[in-house]
């Protein structure tokens, strides 16, 4: 491995998670620690409900754990105020969902453009931003359904356009959330070969959630979440 691929992007140390239920407390996440590596792909499998979601919104600054750290570079990301926090994961983070999250207001354009406009660069022009999402569109496939509307695609093309949404800000890494959960085994198929041909040919890192072992074993890595822990 090169020195620049052995760069540790994010590292998660003891982390914790619980919910508190009308008659018990669940204990999703009980000591959680795991290391990514710039430009590493990593699948994390397990069990529905064994809190893998839970885990991958820790990672990317969303949910607060009950304990442990998150250190994305030399960030501390819990122990940083909440407009840093979202400053890092604006700038670091792309999220890949399993719901598209597209807003039906606006069209395909303008929904990839979304966290560029959210991130505004200085210096940066509509312009530029524009010929960004353009060429993700383009690497998509969907150039020519930029003017449409997200409720005129089928699922697997809002799928892909949510993909060219979260490498807008060209991120270190990139969190998908079992991102062929709402596809056919067809449609996911040519989504996760997209998801794997981008981020691998830009350098970004990728953590997948997913129960599918075919899926999982594409990625460089396996880890593993039950009873609390990664193994």
């Amino acid at each position: 491995m090169s020195e620049a691929a052995e760069r540790m992007l994010i590292r998660a140390e003891g982390l914790r998670k619980a919910y508190a239920m009308p008659a018990k407390t669940i204990q999703v996440l009980n000591g959680v620690s795991l290391r990514v590596a710039d430009g590493e792909t990593v699948a994390v499998v397990g069990a529905s409900g064994a809190g893998k979601s839970t885990l991958l919104h820790i990672l990317g600054g969303l949910d607060r754990p009950d304990g442990g750290r998150v250190m994305v570079e030399d960030a501390d990301l819990y122990g940083l105020s909440a407009r840093r926090r979202t400053r890092v994961r604006c700038e670091k983070i792309g999220f890949v969902f399993q719901s598209y999250h597209l807003l039906p207001e606006m069209d395909v354009l303008e929904n990839v453009m979304l966290p560029a406009m959210a991130r505004r660069r200085r210096g940066e022009t509509a312009a530029a931003m524009r010929c960004r999402a353009l060429e993700l569109l383009e690497a998509a496939g969907l150039a020519d359904r930029a003017g449409h509307t997200p409720l005129e695609l089928s699922g697997g093309e809002q799928q892909r356009v949510a993909l060219a949404r979260a490498l807008m800000n060209e991120p270190d890494l990139v969190l998908a959330d079992e991102p062929t959960g709402n596809l056919d085994e067809r449609t996911g198929d040519k989504v996760l070969e997209l998801l794997f041909s981008l981020t691998r040919s830009r350098g970004h890192a990728l953590v997948l959630v997913t129960h599918n072992e075919r899926i999982a074993s594409s990625c460089d890595r396996t880890l593993r979440l039950a009873g609390g822990v990664v193994g």
